[in-house]
């Protein structure tokens, strides 16, 4: 089994770290962390520096204990959403686990949202986390 998880390095991000690993380790499963970019004049050198740096102590916290786990940092062009339900499609992911923002319905209608976009065209379960 392997559990993709939404990683952005965010306050969210440590809950979704603790979720993943209680999964990982009720379920005997590996754990895949994605963060996605654009690309492009979208995406800063510094922001991928800190995405990297981010999606290594997070990796760091989840082999600690022992569950193996790869980081992947995606700059294929593609929308946050699209990038994740194309990794989990390729690399057949069981389970995905995302953060959500709480925003206005203004906000959401403006900008839209990646979770939304998940939970919509995942072919597999998708837990969210607040």
């Amino acid at each position: 089994m392997k559990i993709l998880v939404c990683y952005r390095g965010s306050d969210v991000g440590k809950d979704l770290i603790h979720l993943a690993a209680q999964h990982a380790k009720a379920f005997a499963a590996d754990v895949q962390l994605v963060t996605s970019f654009p690309g492009g004049e979208k995406t800063t050198t510094q922001q991928v520096i800190e995405a990297e740096e981010a999606l290594e102590k997070a990796k760091k916290i989840l082999t600690d204990q022992g569950i193996a786990t790869e980081s992947h940092l995606l700059v294929r062009g593609k929308t946050a959403g699209e990038d994740i339900i194309t990794f989990a499609r390729e690399n057949a992911c069981s389970e995905i686990i995302i953060g959500v923002k709480s925003r206005s319905k203004v906000g959401k209608i403006l900008f839209g949202s990646t979770a939304q976009y998940v939970i919509l065209k995942s072919d597999c379960p998708v837990v969210s986390v607040r």
